[in-house]
């Protein structure tokens, strides 16, 4: 049975690295926010909307790092390189598709969206970049996967400092041109980010030679394809894949409504979603870790102890909520003056932060059980409760914004809605779904 202690174990890698991460978001929309209103807008569009298709590679590599993880608590350690070497076959795939969407389908399909012409080609600039990100973006994700899946999650920390300090660096010569460099604007923030995921592909895999773990788990043998795990691998991951898509797609859905309220309404939700995907990182650590941890009971037959976990991992996240947000109850102004110096711009990103102060906890609850669900493999009815909940929070993301006119803070409520939503019907659907029996 895990304790509280080698919950922690496991997670705190994985939350150091999300930091790391997502400071290269926060200094990213603080340098973008000091170049105009609008670079700070359409980086929410294009973001979010990268995003979704990248959210696709997300998702199976989280189906990948599902069954590691299996594998992983049955010690059966040579079949973790099957699985890796095929999921990266698949990654890479995906990434030359998705490559083409962005370059074809991208362009017309913003043009018919966004309302504003100056944030419509500030979004197909970051696009044009940010594609060619996608290769070595999705192989990191892979490596991902085959690290939290076999809960060897320090060198997460590792890979992303690297990743982080690189796009910082290059963030701050790129987008506003010092020592020689071109003045890109936020084409210099899609540029840093890819060099930075290039860097850290070449660190993941040295690492694996250094520390011998392609000898231990028989890593990056490409044998032939083996397909009945591929079938197996889809049938896990394809429900995850779309379930990570539809989440961000409906996030796309909303920065557009909130893009039809104004410019200034857009911008502002962007920084509040910079503050809140921060805040975030310690459930979406835990969330990895309660998702790879079921896979691991479950695969030392150890059933039983499912649910234990999960109750301990969901208080450790709650509180740790409760905590953080206090910081955007007491300071709200000195965050959003961070990010910006426009005091407009703070005043109408003052209220949405207090918002999303509640949100985050509806966040742990619903995030952590979520996961727990999809630990047990049950992925396609994990889809089928996204699907609901999102259902729910679009339809009423569109009658607060254009039926009501609601306010940008009062549409950001929908989020708590959202989450509460997603963890109440996890909840049913791991008392009273025959995850036991599934095999993985």
């Amino acid at each position: 049975m895990y304790t509280y202690r080698d919950i922690w174990k496991i997670s705190y890698p994985i939350i150091i690295g999300l930091v790391a991460q997502n400071i290269m978001l926060v200094i990213d929309t603080a340098f973008l926010g000091r170049v105009s209103e609008i670079t700070l807008g359409a980086a929410a569009i294009g973001g979010v909307f990268y995003l979704c298709l990248v959210m696709l590679g997300t998702g199976f590599a989280i189906g990948g790092q599902i069954m590691i993880g299996r594998r992983n608590g049955e010690a059966n350690y040579g079949a973790i390189g099957k699985v890796f070497d095929h999921t990266q076959i698949f990654l890479a795939l995906l990434a030359l598709f998705l490559w083409i969407l962005l370059n074809f389908v991208a362009p017309p399909f913003l043009r018919f969206f966004i309302s504003s012409p100056a944030i419509l080609q500030e979004s197909l600039i970051f696009i044009n970049y940010r594609k060619y990100g996608l290769l070595f973006g999705f192989l990191v994700l892979g490596f991902n996967s085959l690290y939290i899946g076999n809960t060897k999650t320090k060198v997460l920390t590792l890979s992303t400092f690297v990743m982080a300090f690189i796009n910082i660096v290059l963030d701050y010569v790129l987008i506003f041109g010092h020592y020689g460099f071109p003045e890109m604007g936020i084409a210099g923030a899609a540029l840093a980010t890819n060099i930075a995921e290039l860097f850290t592909f070449v660190f993941y895999l040295s690492w694996s030679f250094f520390r011998k773990d392609h000898l231990f788990f028989r890593l990056f043998h490409f044998r032939k394809p083996d397909w009945v795990l591929l079938n197996s691998l889809l049938k896990l991951a394809v429900p995850v894949m779309f379930q990570y898509f539809f989440s961000f797609s409906a996030w796309f859905v909303f920065f557009l409504i909130i893009e039809q309220i104004g410019e200034t309404a857009l911008a502002a939700s962007n920084i509040t979603r910079s503050v809140y995907m921060v805040l975030m990182i310690p459930v979406w650590g835990l969330s990895a870790s309660v998702n790879t941890l079921v896979s691991n009971t479950i695969g030392r037959g150890q059933t039983e102890m499912v649910m234990p976990l999960i109750y301990k991992v969901l208080l450790i996240g709650v509180l740790i909520s409760i905590v953080s947000v206090q910081v955007i109850i007491f300071l709200p102004d000195p965050i959003a003056g961070f990010y910006t110096d426009n005091q407009h711009l703070i005043d109408a990103t003052t209220p949405l932060l207090r918002v999303i102060s509640v949100a985050l906890v509806a966040f742990a609850f619903g995030m952590i059980l979520f996961n727990g669900l999809s630990g047990t493999g049950k992925t396609m009815l994990a889809l089928k409760i996204e699907v609901l909940a999102i259902t729910f929070y679009l339809l009423t993301t569109l009658i607060l914004a254009f039926y009501l006119k609601a306010p940008a803070n009062v549409v950001w409520m929908v989020e708590i809605v959202y989450f509460s939503a997603m963890g109440l019907f996890a909840f049913i659907a791991l008392k009273r779904s025959n995850w036991r029996e599934h095999i993985v």
